[in-house]
């Protein structure tokens, strides 16, 4: 049999028995010794089993670079990575030099490791043996440098190839969007193009999830009108790229057309667009995909099943809750430290504390996350003491606290009354752990002060803090100026607000309660020229209740509900119950210039109101009612809520946009204070 024929059957060998036949073929007829065919021997070995190639490969004597390249090329395509950088250096110790074709294959080992050290050492050896311009070989340098999070490095070799090609291009802008730089991502790619290189489907892989990431909705559709134009297939990554960017741009129905369309479908696409539906509070939708899914052939992955955890997080529903729970306890991701932590946050926002502090202890695994995402809990439920406990119990276990971890459990001071506490934290974070003050933290220190009526030390906190205080710190301020209806500091940081954050009504609304509070009308008619000058409109408050497995909805003065005649009804009841409790409408609250009575009828429609009675119609005497509000508990809201629970002797669970209000015998667990 000469060479032709022998390299002729290796060629057409696709599994080990063949090779295995042919090989025993070859030490038969004698041509083994070949140096040719041993080479395309080992690499078909290589390609089929590698043990046995490395078996083959260690018995040869001085092999060429070629064969060492094929060993180290296999070892890092199979995840070998350790072993393709050892296998480098054996072949440099034996002797051998690399050429163009060593370099790029133990970089991507480096790479996949995120081997910096080892990567480095290889950037010399690609110096000293002359192929630092050769472009395949600096490639590979930006996508090793990038993929081990220097983009500095990745940046000043891709700045050196002279002759960029689409991989050049395509390695710099995945590595800015992977490592946290969506915008400079987006700079390279538009400025790849104006330099007459057109993007291929690997580029739009890497840059769609800047788009997604910065919500750069223009960009995002320009691109999608490239691939129509250009006539790229839309493979699977594409199109869930795209669906990931349209869901994050807000723009759902679009996210949607391109799912249908999808011939096929993985798990990335169903996570996508079911994440999709949850991002954008589309929770009905995402879980009607999600048992849509369950349909399929399809299983479940951790982006899955934490997407559909937030859906039941958003719905604060306990009873659904618990049944994803057992779904994933079934389909055995409870012990995964992620989902543990998101079921701990799922519990918390569906009112149930003591479920989530159970599970919690529950954990086999915790790390920094799970703490703090337990320590908000009790922060978000007004349990102050228990957040601050954890938070003790946490440092004793040797777990560090994080910028997030204390952010949480300042907030739980915060929502508590905690200052002198609070303060010792905010301290301790400094002086202890070296964490420089955010935002975030100074919003909760001024937010700690102001709820304190101590508005002037609030006020002189933002003077002196040490980053640039942003909207939420002021916003922080105007809200205890709420609280304390105090119109002259109030009207100093709503100014700051409107110079920071014009478009946000929230801000206004604040000052136009200060001012209904003190019957300042003419303050109020201010506001809402200045709101109608800029074009803006209040938003709507809505409140959600879950019942029977469906979702039911109010809005203000709502009569649109099939149940709105009973409803109203049991309000009217209701009212005459509270009153002679000693019930008092808070109708200062009303930013309307009209008669008492009116007013009074107005705070009886609001949604809060609504949905309670709604529950008490349908649910069983005795239950928890729970509902959720998108905007702040109204005040007498939660004043008449507290009369509510003491009349109908039920518990009242009202998850609001700050916190959890738990009303039982007339009492609520922020003790007013919120």
């Amino acid at each position: 049999m000469d060479t032709n024929s022998c390299a002729s059957l290796l060629e057409k060998c696709t599994d080990i028995q063949t090779l295995n036949q042919v090989h025993a073929l070859m030490l038969t007829n004698g041509c083994h010794q070949n140096m040719f065919l041993q080479t395309k021997l080992i690499t078909m070995y290589a390609v089929l089993h590698l043990e046995d190639a490395r078996h083959m490969f260690d018995k040869m004597h001085k092999p060429k670079v070629c064969l060492w390249n094929v060993m180290i090329r296999e070892y890092a395509r199979n995840g070998l990575a350790e072993e393709a950088i050892s296998l480098y250096c054996q072949m440099l110790q034996a002797g051998e030099h690399p050429d163009n074709f060593s370099f790029p294959y133990v970089l991507k080992a480096c790479a996949s490791a995120a081997a910096l050290l080892e990567g480095k050492e290889i950037h010399g050896h690609v110096i000293r043996y002359g192929f630092e311009f050769n472009v395949f070989v600096a490639n590979s340098l930006v996508h090793m440098y990038a993929k081990c999070g220097n983009l500095k490095d990745a940046r000043h070799v891709f700045d050196t190839i002279t002759q960029r090609d689409v991989v050049s291009w395509n390695a710099m802008i995945a590595g800015c969007a992977q490592n946290g730089c969506p915008s400079e991502a987006l700079r390279l790619f538009n400025q790849m193009q104006l330099g007459g290189m057109s993007p291929d489907l690997l580029s739009l892989k890497s840059v769609l999830p800047s788009c997604a990431n910065l919500a750069a909705l223009q960009q995002g559709e320009w691109i999608h009108s490239y691939v129509i134009r250009s006539g790229i297939e839309f493979d699977v990554v594409v199109s869930t790229a795209f669906i990931d960017m349209y869901a994050k741009c807000r723009m759902v129905k679009a996210a949607r057309r391109i799912f249908d369309k999808m011939c096929r479908r993985d798990i990335v696409s169903w996570s996508a667009m079911i994440g999709g539906y949850a991002l954008n509070g589309q929770a009905q939708e995402a879980l009607k995909l999600f048992y849509e899914m369950q349909l399929t052939d399809v299983k479940p992955d951790l982006a899955t099943v934490k997407s559909v955890i937030l859906v039941y997080a958003y719905l604060a529903a306990p009873q659904p809750a618990k049944w994803i729970h057992c779904y994933i306890i079934n389909i055995g991701f409870e012990t995964d430290v992620l989902v543990g932590t998101a079921l701990v946050d799922m519990y918390v926002k569906c009112g149930s504390i003591k479920m989530a502090r159970q599970l919690f202890d529950n954990m086999s695994e915790k790390d920094v996350v799970s703490w703090s995402a337990m320590i908000a809990g009790y922060g978000m439920h007004g349990c102050g003491e228990d957040a601050l406990e954890l938070f003790y119990q946490m440092q004793k276990k040797g777990v560090s606290p994080d910028q997030v971890t204390f952010v949480c459990v300042l907030s739980a001071c915060s929502h508590a009354g905690l200052l002198d506490k609070g303060w010792q934290c905010f301290v301790s974070m400094i002086r202890d752990y070296g964490i420089k003050p955010s935002v975030e933290h100074c919003a909760c220190m001024v937010d700690l002060l102001g709820r304190a009526g101590r508005l002037d030390e609030a006020e002189d906190f933002i003077q002196n803090m040490p980053p640039e205080p942003d909207a939420g710190v002021w916003g922080a301020l105007l809200g205890a100026c709420r609280i304390h209806s105090n119109i002259k500091v109030g009207e100093r940081v709503a100014n700051h607000l409107f110079e920071l954050d014009p478009e946000n009504t929230g801000h206004y609304v604040l000052l136009s309660n200060i001012y209904a509070a003190t019957g300042r009308w003419d303050g109020v008619a201010k506001v809402r020229a200045a709101m109608k000058d800029r074009g803006l409109k209040t938003k709507r408050g809505c409140t959600l209740i879950e019942l029977n497995h469906r979702v039911h909805s109010f809005i203000a003065d709502d009569r649109s509900h099939p149940q709105s005649v009973e409803i109203y009804t049991a309000l009217e009841s209701l009212s005459g119950k509270m009153k002679n409790a000693g019930y008092l409408p808070n109708t200062s609250l009303v930013l309307h210039d009209v008669s008492e009575e009116v007013k009074e009828q107005m705070l009886w429609s609001h949604s809060e109101k609504l949905a309670i009675a709604f529950a008490l119609i349908n649910s069983s005497p005795g239950t928890p009612i729970r509902i959720t509000k998108n905007l702040r508990a109204c005040v007498d809201c939660h004043s008449a809520t507290k009369f509510i629970s003491k009349i109908v002797k039920r518990e009242i669970i009202v998850r609001d946009a700050i916190r959890f209000h738990h009303f039982r015998d007339g009492l609520c667990s922020c003790g007013d204070y919120w």
